[in-house]
């Protein structure tokens, strides 16, 4: 992802493009109305979650969303380099998180995500639900994992997989960084 990208005029050319008033687009995402104006006009700084939840609307998801111009790739191999940004610089408001997807995740139906959580970030208050499973191993750091009522925080070595459809969320409470290789099928981000 370009460093300059800017959240708010992509969102407004991704719904222009699908023939949605921001109030139809509101509707549709399930978020108050008021909200797309404020992320348009870079008044708000979504979460990951709030993203998800407002381009659902559209639908598009976020590698669409942050690399629109991406060309399908056949690559088997991928080196650091290669991964496709998907947050990094999103939240003006929080913490980053950067969240690295390898390869093109629709052709395989599986996303496979190189995950960074800074000091104090998290992917929002909103909990996040779509469709499939996911999973995911903590390689560094402390990540404290919300799935339903059920909450725990990972250290290095420990592991999560759960169906998607439950309310989940992730946060780094910690005072170090958090890596994070993850899963999901479909590809949900």
């Amino acid at each position: 992802m370009v460093e300059d990208f800017d959240v708010g005029v992509r969102l407004r050319e991704v719904r222009v493009e699908a023939g949605l008033s921001q109030r139809a687009l509101a509707e549709r995402a399930g978020v108050p109305h008021g909200q797309i104006s404020l992320v348009e006009t870079n008044r708000n700084s979504p979460s990951v979650a709030s993203l998800r939840k407002i381009l659902g609307g559209i639908p598009i998801t976020m590698s669409d969303f942050f690399e629109p111009d991406r060309t399908e790739n056949d690559s088997v191999f991928f080196g650091h380099e290669d991964l496709i940004e998907l947050t990094a610089r999103m939240s003006k408001d929080s913490a980053p998180i950067s969240i690295k997807q390898a390869g093109d995740a629709r052709l395989h139906n599986l996303q496979i995500l190189y995950e960074r959580y800074s000091p104090g970030s998290d992917t929002g208050a909103s909990m996040l639900e779509h469709a499939g499973h996911e999973g995911g191993v903590v390689i560094a750091g402390r990540l404290e994992v919300t799935v339903g009522s059920q909450r725990k925080v990972l250290g290095p070595g420990d592991t999560y997989l759960f169906e998607s459809r439950i309310p989940h969320r992730f946060r780094n409470t910690g005072k170090e960084e958090v890596i994070l290789i993850s899963a999901g099928t479909p590809p949900y981000l």
